[in-house]
């Protein structure tokens, strides 16, 4: 499959709204495994299809960056050699030098060749990665939407799980209520209420009493004087 067909079936099944088309199915449970297969098969060959697509990505890359490097050792060697022909000419040897100038000519060649390599490789290298890009986001919408397939299929089952629960909850609650004797489970209610908020008042006064407590301990954890000087410090700048 080539990667312009993966791009094209990764954006047909990432547009697709799966919930809707079960729920308008004639028969959801064919059409369920069946999307499954489809989008299985597709995650895997989008995988492969990235995989592959940065491998590419980074090859020409590479290539193109030697080409870059080619270019400046190339323009540098046609520096070194006009120069030497410019020391020799001054030397009146000029033969000599008319030889240096023929290989600064050779290398500027490789510098041009070079240079061209690397402008007509960037459109390919732009034209890769967005490939890679659409690639990249058309597999994770794929995937979400395979996970809308599967939470499709666990929701009927979570929620037989949940009623269950709800309903073993409240025949648990129905047997422990006397149905003869309705106002005396309501007055066991309200007297474990009750209980519950003298507990709880109980806590709120350990607690007073814990930090009457430590307030009175400062006599014994620093010098008055100091507790004092910081008290009045506190209400000046208050």
């Amino acid at each position: 499959m080539t990667q312009h067909s993966i791009l094209a079936r990764v954006s047909r099944l990432a547009k697709a709204e799966v919930t809707a088309l079960l729920k308008q199915a004639e028969d959801p449970e064919r059409l369920y495994e069946q999307l499954v297969r489809e989008y299985t098969d597709t995650v895997r060959a989008a995988e492969a299809a990235v995989a592959a697509a940065a491998v590419d990505l980074r090859l020409l890359e590479a290539d193109h960056q030697e080409d870059v490097e080619a270019a400046r050792g190339w323009g540098e060697r046609a520096r070194e050699a006009s120069a030497k022909a410019d020391e020799l000419r001054a030397a009146q040897r000029a033969g000599l030098a008319d030889r240096f100038d023929h290989l600064a000519k050779v290398a500027l060649g490789h510098q041009l060749r070079a240079e061209r390599d690397a402008w007509a490789a960037e459109p390919l290298i732009a034209s890769q990665r967005d490939a890679l890009a659409l690639l990249e986001a058309g597999l994770g919408r794929v995937r979400e939407r395979l996970a809308e397939l599967h939470a499709h299929r666990d929701e009927p089952a979570a929620r037989a799980r949940r009623d269950a629960a709800a309903r073993t909850r409240m025949l648990d609650a129905l047997r422990g209520v006397d149905l003869l004797d309705p106002a005396g489970e309501l007055r066991r209610f309200a007297d474990k209420v009750r209980r519950e908020e003298a507990k709880a008042l109980g806590k709120q006064e350990i607690a007073v009493s814990s930090l009457d407590t430590q307030f009175e301990r400062t006599d014994t954890l620093a010098d008055p004087a100091e507790i004092e000087s910081r008290l009045a410090a506190l209400k000046s700048a208050g």
